[in-house]
């Protein structure tokens, strides 16, 4: 399903003008033309698709297929209670269409595997990790890989977070989870609301420094998070 929400009468430019305290004019115009796939509308997924859209990505894919349950309310942006069972991608896309009407969404209402992650995630110029298990993380690193297109991704865990860039050719969840781990440590710590919108934030910053070419990306390097005690690590990987 495509939702096509690009404005026929051009670019609201004054609506990006906060945006030229940190980036150039220039900058902001080669944001509408770059393709960002955020692979997970949970909660993770929520805040980048509503950061990123608010920036002005000129497309956004968003990707899931799962549908709100009551467990996702305590941190989800998208979930309410009025849209229980509903698809967590069609959810997005329709957020996309009310936050900016400036851009396009592509709206993918399927789980990411090895079979379809290549088709997928083809034609983008960075893609960002929400997901929330092992198998479909390695699965959406090795298709941009190949592909030879830049991954985004964060991890949380109740009061902690990961968050790194894994450029084509390098292999981040080999190093960082066992082979037989599924979940993460999500599953024994739970997941608040402050943590996921936390890692989102510095998720849609790299992104954003992989798009416009910045210094500073988390390449080779994974940012660790302890908001109980704000302890905040760069290691190399």
């Amino acid at each position: 399903m495509q939702v096509k929400t690009t404005k026929e009468n051009g670019m609201n430019d004054e609506r990006y003008i906060r945006n030229e305290r940190m980036l150039s004019p220039e900058e902001n115009r080669q944001l509408r033309s770059f393709r960002v796939a955020v692979v997970g509308c949970g909660g993770l997924g929520g805040y980048l698709i509503e950061m990123l859209a608010r920036l002005g990505i000129g497309h956004l894919t968003v990707i899931d297929a799962d549908v709100f349950e009551a467990s996702n309310l305590n941190r989800q942006l998208f979930s309410l209670p009025g849209n229980l069972g509903e698809p967590k991608a069609h959810e997005a896309g329709r957020r996309v269409k009310l936050i900016n009407p400036d851009i396009s969404c592509t709206v993918v209402q399927q789980r990411l595997n090895t079979e379809n992650a290549g088709d997928i995630l083809a034609g983008h110029d960075v893609i960002c990790d929400a997901l929330d298990n092992v198998s479909s993380r390695r699965a959406v690193e090795a298709s941009a890989s190949r592909l030879g297109i830049p991954m985004v991704f964060a991890a949380i865990a109740g009061w902690y977070a990961q968050v790194g860039t894994v450029m084509p050719g390098q292999q981040l969840m080999n190093k960082i989870y066992p082979e037989e781990v599924e979940k993460g440590a999500e599953k024994h710590l739970g997941n608040p609301s402050f943590t996921p919108a936390l890692a989102a934030s510095l998720q849609v910053a790299e992104t954003l420094k992989v798009l416009l070419g910045k210094e500073g990306v988390l390449r080779n390097k994974l940012l660790m998070i302890n908001t109980l005690d704000h302890e905040y690590q760069v290691i190399d990987i």
